[in-house]
């Protein structure tokens, strides 16, 4: 663990494990990473990478380019292999190309990785996904909501193009509640009044709607769609309902596996906003802490990388 961590002003009053390097020289670091990728030192670029934030790992990467007329992401590649470079170049990425990576990555090849789609497009907010929709088209030149339709149907389609497209408008807590109660209890529960107000309400107000609707069912509103709903749409509406209610404890779950690339991006995605918060709802859920779980699952370089964006104990 870096001392300087805890002495940083920028440490405080954060969620993130990973936070701005008080004493960043990126010159200092370019040439250190230099020397470390000559010899394949792999501790070394974890010790660099996973103590410097993304902003900071952007000006590094620049940095060292124009020292060594070398682009780091290819001197990366070089040098290691397997599950750490994979890690190492996730961590090179922006932001939003990362999440335009995770999505474009849920879409390629056999079979769609639904629930990857859906914890992207459910804990990021409406101006969040559209600036990753143009970085996606910037990034593999195709339209991200016509990919999204083309590997989706009905109203699970529906409900993903919504979600993309989501707002914040205002509405009646009341109205909302009567809506969505009426649907499940008339004999047929319908997709569309659930789609346009999960998709259409800013997250404070739709909290107070599924509280309603559990006080007035005496369900809690999971239950409730797993009874009236089935297949990817049963899917979609639990997962939009579970980060609306507690995202970090569906964020947990999704750590949870212990499977990589799934941990892996969760940790990488939310290491700089809300890590600490997903580490507590773990401890909650397993009654382990996510440090020392990840030890038990993971070994190696791999290991170490995880471990420094974990950060500590809980």
């Amino acid at each position: 663990m870096d001392p300087d961590y805890f002495r940083s002003e920028m440490w405080w009053g954060t969620l993130g494990t990973v936070r701005p390097y008080s004493n960043f020289h990126p010159d200092r670091d370019a040439m250190e990473l230099q020397a470390a990728l000559e010899r394949k030192d792999c501790g070394t670029l974890l010790r660099i990478l996973t103590n410097r934030n993304n902003e900071q790992r952007q000006i590094l990467a620049k940095t060292f380019e124009e020292i060594t007329q070398k682009e780091l992401g290819a001197a990366v590649k070089k040098a290691l292999s397997g599950e750490v470079e994979t890690l190492v170049l996730e961590l090179l990425m922006p932001p939003l190309h990362f999440e335009a990576y995770r999505l474009q990555a849920a879409m390629v090849g056999l079979g769609t990785d639904e629930e990857t789609l859906l914890e992207i497009l459910c804990t990021r907010s409406g101006s969040q996904l559209k600036e990753i929709s143009q970085v996606y088209k910037q990034m593999y030149k195709k339209d991200l909501e016509k990919e999204l339709k083309s590997e989706t149907s009905g109203d699970f389609a529906k409900l993903i193009v919504a979600l993309l497209n989501k707002s914040d408008m205002a509405g009646l807590v009341h109205k909302d509640v009567e809506t969505l109660v009426a649907t499940l209890e008339g004999k047929k529960c319908e997709a569309a009044p659930w789609i346009e107000i999960l998709t259409s309400r800013d997250p404070d107000h739709l909290r107070k709607v599924l509280d309603e609707v559990e006080f007035c069912t005496d369900l809690f509103v999971d239950e409730a769609l797993e009874k009236r709903f089935s297949g990817d749409l049963r899917l979609g509406l639990k997962v939009l309902v579970q980060c609306l209610q507690s995202p970090e404890f569906y964020l947990a779950r999704r750590i949870g596996v212990m499977k990589s690339p799934q941990t892996q991006r969760v940790m990488v995605s939310h290491c700089e906003e809300d890590l600490l918060c997903i580490r507590a709802a773990f401890l909650k859920l397993t009654g382990a802490s996510l440090y020392s779980t990840l030890q038990k699952h993971f070994k190696g370089d791999h290991l170490t990388a995880l471990l420094n964006i974990c950060r500590s104990e809980d």
